[in-house]
Parts: structure tokens; sequence; C-alpha cells
């Protein structure tokens, strides 16, 4: 009788973690799924972005707006080429993508130029077709740097022809990339900024992003933490910024 007994309470356990595994395997088949096909989590390790996106903040962006290139899938298998149920970006958006220059690193801009579209930087001044964007003086900030160290910017509130608009930073109107050549958008491409328009390398510096690399669409901040705070560390995780499901679709 004993022997029956623990013959079926091994019986009971393996059945019990036979059925714990099918479901952590069904669980990362779903959320690989909802990862490809859906939305996809990020972090921003930069302050190109600056004042939309803090370095610490964790966001999310929607696969299915532009529609799918290899660059949705995990790993970015070599399993097709151009981009299936495309959709056409909007200047504006706030996009993830692959980075040109490797194909592998995410980044993170503001769509500034649409395949044809001519753009150029004057005085730090952005000029889409030939006509400046509106760009209103707000005031002037002392921010602090992920680094270390404080610096004065100016904050203007910049406005593309769609009404969308959002706030950039700057520092001077005389920077590396505040004068620039008329770039031309060629056919199934992109033009990148950052806002944080003295602090960030895009398109001004490396060129145009291929449809092909755009990845997804900014959609919100989920959490924002700060320089403090560790996953591996209990103790610091008290310090998060009261950046909670905050909007990156909203002009702010």
């Amino acid at each position: 009788m004993a022997d029956n007994v623990s013959d079926s309470a091994k019986a009971d356990s393996v059945d019990e973690w036979k059925e714990t595994i099918r479901t952590i395997f069904w669980a990362l088949i779903i959320a690989a799924i909802l990862r490809t096909i859906l939305y996809q989590p990020f972090t921003i390790p930069s302050e190109s972005m600056r004042p939309q996106l803090l370095v610490g903040d964790y966001l999310i962006a929607s696969k299915y707006p532009y529609g799918y290139s290899r660059y949705s899938l995990p790993f970015a298998p070599k399993l097709f080429s151009g981009r299936i149920l495309a959709g056409q970006p909007e200047r504006g958006d706030i996009i993830v993508f692959k980075w040109p220059r490797d194909n592998k690193t995410d980044y993170i801009k503001r769509l500034i130029g649409l395949p044809g579209d001519s753009i150029q930087v004057r005085n730090g001044r952005v000029f889409l077709n030939g006509k400046a964007l509106s760009r209103d003086y707000v005031d002037d900030e002392t921010i602090k740097e992920h680094r270390g160290g404080t610096r004065l910017v100016q904050r203007f509130r910049e406005t593309m022809p769609n009404g969308h608009s959002y706030i950039t930073y700057n520092m001077t109107d005389d920077f590396r990339y505040d004068n620039t050549p008329v770039y031309k958008v060629p056919k199934g491409h992109y033009f990148m900024m950052g806002d944080n328009r003295d602090n960030s390398l895009d398109s001004r510096d490396w060129g145009f992003v291929p449809a092909q690399n755009l990845v997804g669409r900014g959609e919100a901040i989920l959490v924002s933490v700060n320089d403090k705070f560790s996953l591996f560390r209990p103790w610091t995780w008290y310090h998060f910024r009261g950046r909670v499901f905050v909007s990156l679709r909203k002009s702010r």
C-alpha cells in the first residue's frame, strides 16, 4: 500500500512539473507574439530626445502602425525584405528604428522629413520644403545633465505643418549642426532629429533611415527611474520619477 501511495505521489509531482513547463512555454510563445506584432518595451540611454524622453525612461512602442519588417522580429532574421502591411509615419512621430550604420542598435528620434521632403537647418531653425517650421521661444532653463554638471538651454515650441508640436532644447544657433546643406529625403527613407538639438547625433550626422529599419512608434512612458535605481539592488527601487503612463502621442 505504501509503495502505491508513493508511486502515485511521484506521478502527481511529475504531472505538475509537466503542466508548469507547458504553462511557461505557452506564456513565452504568447509574449513573443505580442512583442513581435503589437508592442515592444525600450529604455532610454541618452539625452538626445530630452525633454520628451529622459535617461531612465521605460517606454512602450507599437509595432502595427508602420507595418512589419525583418527588424520587427527578434534577432532580425533575413526572412523577407521591405515591409508587410506598411503604414506611412507622420511628421512629428517619435520613432524607434535600427541605426542605419549597423542595422542593429535601437535608436529613437523624432520624424522630421518624409520621402520627397527637403530639410535644412539654418541658424538652429529647421526648414521643411523651403519654409521654416514655426518656432516660439518659451523660456530659459538650467538643466542637470545625466553625466553630471549643468547647462543653460533655451526652450522652444516647434510646430509641424500638421499641427504636431513639441518642446526642443537649444544651446546656441551656431553649433555643429545648426547650419547644414539641404537634405533631399529619397524614396523609402526618412529624416530623423533629436529634440535636444545641440546634443543629438541624428540624420544631420549619419543620414537617412530606410523604411525597412523602422521598428515602432513611441506610444507612452510606462515608468521612469533616476540613475540611483538598480534592478539588482532592491533598496534602490524607490528612486522613481513622477513620469508614469505619459503619452508620447500628444503635443507637449
